[in-house]
C-alpha cells in the first residue's frame, strides 16, 4: 500500500473513528491483498509509511469476499468484477484477506 493511501486511511480512522471505516481491497494477488490489509490492521510491516507501529485494527475485506459480494447489486459486480474473478485465485485471496483480519482487526 503507497505512503499516500497510508496517509488517507490514517486520517479517516482518526476523523470518523476507527470503528467507523472500512478498507475494500481489490488486488489482484493475494499476497498484496494480504499486505495491504496487515497495513491497515496491525500496522506498516515495512516501516516506511504513516501506519508504521500504527494498530489500526479496522475491518478490511477484499471485493471478492462474500460478505462485500453479497451487498452490491449483482448486474453491477458482474459488470465490474465477474470477468476478473474467473481469472483471480478467489480462495487465496479470501483465504490471506480473512487470516489478517481475524487476527488483527478490533472491529469485525
Amino acid at each position: 500500500m503507497d505512503l499516500e493511501n497510508q496517509k488517507r486511511i490514517k486520517s479517516l480512522a482518526e476523523e470518523h473513528g476507527p470503528q467507523n471505516v472500512v478498507v475494500v481491497l481489490g488486488g489482484a494477488e493475494a499476497e498484496a491483498s494480504g499486505l495491504a490489509c496487515e497495513t491497515v490492521t496491525s500496522g506498516d510491516p515495512t516501516f516506511a509509511g504513516p501506519l508504521a507501529g500504527v494498530q489500526l485494527g479496522l475491518s478490511c475485506y477484499h471485493m471478492v469476499e462474500p460478505e462485500i459480494k453479497s451487498l452490491v447489486d449483482p448486474d453491477v459486480y458482474d459488470e465490474q468484477i465477474g470477468m476478473m474473478e474467473m481469472v483471480l485465485e478467489v480462495d487465496e485471496i479470501v483465504e490471506e484477506v480473512s487470516s489478517y483480519r481475524k487476527q488483527f482487526g478490533k472491529y469485525l
